[in-house]
């Protein structure tokens, strides 16, 4: 033990130390997709914090740490963005350093019950908190949230019908932090246990009186994706590639194809002879297609990333412009400033435009859509507010072929069954080089997945659900809730301060038989 002390006395080391712990979790994401280390993944963490010598050390090491988190969790970055990399992991990494100050507020030293009690609800809200800012789509957005590692856990995707992934976060911090009491403060197991209980309790309530989805019906759902199309005219040749696949599903009554996002490279107003073979492959299938235009508009100025419905006419009319888009990656934030990232990094050249709304498609035979485009899937509120809408079913459009063997395309789409789970509605995940997923309205999967390596189109029964979830009728009231614990535990905190701080300024009382230079005399 002392040496391990003197070892991490050093700033370096302990700060080297307190990244490696903070990567951990990532572990319990995919491709690893280790779901169960994710209740211990922050032990190590938690007892390095607790242990340093000062607050401002504590929140070094959260800082240090939430570094470690986020370059692990975005680490298939790098060849695109390079050292830029870094310097953003370092700057969401900051949002863990009040919460490494809480770590060691709470469970330094020798903490009592009360405090360790305390630290089961204010350090789970510390890091939702933390998730909450990093969670603005101009930071980055809400990737890696941590209760995202849960989505094949059927218990926890029950949960996330409740309040949404927010909770599923809270909950795991919770346990996390019980398993360091029990590992390092042995006079204060006994409230660590008994928050161990109420996590057991909180899961087995909302698995037995959660609303269930309202089950019925089905829709043939078809997905076309066509594999890496690189090099000169790549556009045309996809779209070549996307027109043989999407003949084969003639004959299949199908419902709706939906293409992957980019999968249409021009404007379709530029290029009528497009519009017109997408018309005839919905009169030869039977089905409405869904295609994703990324092309610099002919109706208005700027590059806009588009749903586009297309039936047996031509183009319906209905349009979605993408709205959250990728920091760096469609569009640099302050540009004036940080346009240099462009010389070091695969950075956007030019701006792509902003839409202003969300819409629901009426996609035929009374089958409502609901569209994203890529990074939208990781926002829990734009899937949200597409049920409240009216969505039978969400789709998401994306395309993560530039990180095609990293992690990128597992952990992407591995988020529609977490918008599946929260919404009560089956979740669709088109891609153009996979992996493309199906999930029903529980978050769970429908079907096999089109891997990296697959150019193929593949019909799917979708189970189609009805009825509303608690979270999509509450909202994010956890996060809402981890900001009231906050709140009031930092309001006890202060009076406690002033408290103790008038107990040091009152002077000894007098008393009849002393005096203040000879007591007792």
């Amino acid at each position: 033990m002392k040496t391990l002390v003197h070892w991490l006395a050093s700033p370096w080391r302990r700060s080297a130390l307190a990244a490696v712990a903070g990567a951990l979790p990532v572990l319990a994401f995919p491709a690893p997709s280790l779901w169960w280390f994710a209740y211990v993944a922050l032990v190590p963490w938690l007892l390095l914090a607790r242990t340093a010598p000062t607050g401002r050390r504590a929140a070094v090491d959260g800082w240090w740490g939430g570094f470690g988190f986020m370059l692990a969790m975005h680490h298939w970055l790098l060849p695109n963005l390079h050292v830029f990399t870094f310097v953003i992991a370092a700057l969401l990494g900051a949002l863990w350093a009040p919460w490494g100050w809480l770590v060691r507020r709470l469970l330094g030293g020798a903490p009592t019950r009360g405090r360790v009690l305390a630290a089961l609800a204010v350090l789970p809200s510390g890091w939702l908190a933390a998730e909450l800012v990093r969670s603005w789509q101009g930071l980055g957005g809400p990737w890696g949230v941590l209760g995202a590692s849960q989505w094949q856990v059927a218990a926890a995707l029950r949960l996330a019908s409740v309040g949404g992934v927010w909770l599923l976060s809270f909950l795991v911090v919770a346990l996390n932090v019980a398993v360091a009491v029990l590992v390092a403060v042995r006079r204060a197991r006994v409230p660590a246990v008994a928050g161990l209980v109420a996590v057991a309790a909180v899961t087995s309530a909302a698995w037995v009186f959660a609303p269930r989805p309202d089950t019925g019906g089905r829709a043939r759902i078809a997905l076309v994706q066509p594999g890496i199309v690189a090099g000169a005219d790549s556009a045309d040749r996809r779209f070549d590639r996307e027109e043989q696949l999407t003949r084969e599903l003639a004959g299949q009554d199908v419902g709706l194809i939906v293409w992957g996002e980019s999968s249409v490279g021009f404007d379709l107003g530029d290029r009528p002879d497009l519009a017109r073979r997408l018309a005839a492959l919905s009169r030869e299938t039977g089905a409405e297609i869904l295609v994703n235009v990324d092309a610099r508009r002919s109706d208005r100025p700027g590059i806009y990333k588009s749903s586009v419905l297309v039936g047996p006419d031509g183009p319906t009319g209905d349009r979605y412009d993408k709205m959250r888009l990728v920091p760096f990656g469609e569009y640099v934030p302050a540009r004036s400033l940080l346009g240099w990232a462009t010389s070091v990094g695969k950075a956007a050249g030019e701006d792509r435009r902003r839409g202003s709304e969300q819409v629901v498609m009426d996609a035929g035979n009374g089958l409502r859509i609901g569209p994203m485009v890529c990074f939208e899937s990781a926002f829990p509120d734009m899937s949200r507010h597409l049920a409240e809408d009216g969505a039978d079913v969400l789709l998401a459009q994306s395309s993560t072929s530039t990180f095609q063997h990293s992690w990128a395309p597992g952990q992407h789409a591995s988020l529609a069954a977490l918008r599946a789970a929260e919404t009560g509605r089956p979740m669709v995940h088109a891609t153009l080089t996979g992996v493309s997923a199906v999930y029903g309205p529980g978050g769970e999967p429908v079907g096999p997945r089109l891997g990296t390596d697959a150019s193929a189109a593949r019909t799917y029964e979708v189970p189609l659900a009805h009825g509303t979830t608690l979270y999509v009728r509450l909202g994010d009231w956890s996060l809402y809730g981890a900001l009231v614990i906050l709140a009031a535990w930092g309001i006890a905190e202060a009076f406690n301060v002033r408290r103790n701080a008038r107990g040091r300024l009152v002077p000894p009382a007098r008393t009849a038989h002393g005096s203040p230079a000879r007591p007792g005399h």
